[in-house]
């Protein structure tokens, strides 16, 4: 398994925008980082054998001064140790809300690359609200897999609310599709969640599994 920001280096090649973020060894090391990026910040473990991250309370959401980044980073790598040992804190730039979508991809013993869309949140938990398609997919391909979906309205906009950027998501879907046609290496890849906006899209966190 990847961890966070190696997976989020691979997509940035592939033209896929992720939030900034820095890998921290010591809590002062992660209050220098995120003066870097700029407040507010989240705090989160990094780890490549740890994916369920915010289930062991293992993320801090809107960290706004150095104190608070430093607190989150001894109570996160205290909770982490017992899991992985060798966890580090990952301090990566706090996105803006917008509406949760998941694209992932799997290599499939059949069909070889699949691409995976759906909606964040209780659409992919509860109703398995999602599109699939074997790779290579294009852009006309990426916007039929959104308008699949349960919950295409949302992305649509409805209710006076506004749509979302369905280019921008289209783009995603299609990066990661030449992502997992050139590198072989990769077996999974989940990008959960990319948040979408009217303007723009980005992935804010990710995971990726390789070949043995």
């Amino acid at each position: 398994m990847m961890d966070e920001l190696e997976t989020k280096a691979l997509l940035a090649r592939y033209g896929i925008p992720v939030n900034e973020g820095r890998a921290a060894r010591s809590a002062e090391e992660a209050a220098e980082g995120a003066r870097h990026i700029g407040f507010p910040v989240v705090v989160k473990v990094l780890s490549d054998k740890i994916a369920h991250k915010s289930d062991l309370g293992l993320v801090v959401l809107n960290v706004c001064n150095p104190d608070g980044v430093r607190d989150a980073y001894e109570d996160i790598m205290e909770k982490a140790r017992g899991p992985d040992p060798e966890a580090r804190v990952a301090v990566e730039a706090m996105a803006d809300p917008g509406v949760e979508v998941i694209v992932g991809a799997k290599r499939d013993p059949q069909f070889g690359p699949t691409v995976l869309f759906g909606l964040g949140g209780i659409f992919v938990e509860v109703f398995k609200d999602v599109s699939i398609r074997v790779a290579p997919v294009d852009r006309a391909m990426a916007l039929d897999m959104m308008k699949e979906v349960k919950g295409f309205a949302i992305l649509k906009g409805f209710r006076g609310k506004k749509g979302v950027d369905l280019e921008a998501l289209a783009g995603i879907i299609v990066s990661t599709s030449r992502l997992m046609m050139e590198e072989d290496r990769v077996l999974e890849l989940d990008m959960n969640p990319v948040m979408a906006y009217e303007e723009g899209a980005v992935a804010v966190d990710a995971r990726a599994l390789l070949k043995g």
